[in-house]
């Protein structure tokens, strides 16, 4: 009995050949894997940052339009500027915003009247608003306890009529716009998220004869060099207790700097759920996972 022999086209593979195979597999998929996953982490990142992005320039935008048809008048008691931070910033109990000012003021704003200026029966008259500001933490939509608590940021215009009966020559701005507190919690009037802190600091021009040359920008910053910082018609008020801070009260108001820290969505959320084993490692992951913007803003003349 003849044994047929195999031609070599019609032979298996070894195991030897097998194992070989397999192990050259496991490093392409290894290596495909190990790109997918650098690939996919950047491109989160990436999208992270453009989010945060956008919910800055959406939130210092606003503000400087606001800011820069500032509306103020001297000769008179009355307050024009309100800015002032809480000795409590907002916040959840294992995150608390680093600064935070409340700001009332008044403005020639475009949007008054939900932007039908010059439209019958709809623009009332007048152009001079009145706008708030403040950060709070709480779920942008309202419910409460619901467990997506964020920094949010809200804004309040007030249309000329309004502001014209219940606010204009008042000599306490944040006393009188009381009667509005409600509104800065109201989800309608949201501006944007995961604003984590934001810093102001407005600069003020003194004359200060023992300086060559004698004009002196001033920078005053809430939060950190003061807790108050009022303009009146009289003259600015402030617990600034700096450089020159004996010529703050007969100072210009030039320009202010709106600094804003935005946290990711995943920055955000791992806060929420996430326990640090100490205070460094909380900053750290802050640093990573948050992104800074800043704006300079000029101001009319006072």
């Amino acid at each position: 009995m003849k044994i047929p022999r195999t031609s070599p086209s019609s032979r298996g593979f070894t195991l030897m050949e097998l194992m070989v195979a397999m192990a050259i597999t496991t490093i392409i998929v290894t290596v495909l894997v190990s790109i997918t996953s650098i690939a996919l982490d950047t491109w989160n990142r990436s999208r992270a940052e453009l989010r945060a992005s956008r919910q800055a320039k959406s939130m210092i935008d606003v503000m400087a339009r606001d800011f820069e048809a500032l509306v103020t008048r001297r000769g008179n008691p009355n307050e024009w500027l309100s800015a002032t931070t809480a000795s409590s910033l907002p916040g959840g109990n294992d995150l608390k915003s680093t600064n935070a000012s409340k700001l009332i003021f008044f403005t020639a704003a475009t949007d008054r009247y939900d932007g039908n200026i010059g439209v019958a029966n709809k623009d009332l008259g007048g152009d001079v608003s009145c706008v708030a500001y403040e950060l709070d933490y709480r779920d942008p939509i309202g419910a409460a306890g619901s467990g997506f608590e964020t920094f949010v940021l809200s804004r309040v215009l007030k249309n000329p009529d309004v502001t014209f009966e219940k606010l204009l020559g008042q000599t306490d701005l944040a006393t009188a716009f009381s009667g509005f507190a409600s509104d800065l919690t109201d989800p309608n009037f949201f501006v944007c998220e995961n604003i984590y802190q934001f810093t102001v600091t407005f600069h003020v021009q003194v004359t200060d004869p023992t300086q060559s040359p004698p004009l002196v920008n001033v920078p005053v910053t809430m939060g950190q060099s003061t807790k108050s910082f009022r303009v009146l018609g009289t003259g600015i008020e402030s617990d600034y207790k700096g450089p020159s801070a004996a010529l703050i009260p007969t100072g210009k108001l030039t320009a202010l700097e709106i600094s804003a820290t935005v946290v990711s969505d995943f920055g955000v959320d791992q806060l929420r759920r996430r326990k640090f084993k100490d205070e460094s490692e909380k900053a750290a992951f802050l640093a990573k996972n948050s992104y800074q913007y800043t704006k300079l803003v000029q101001l009319p003349g006072m």
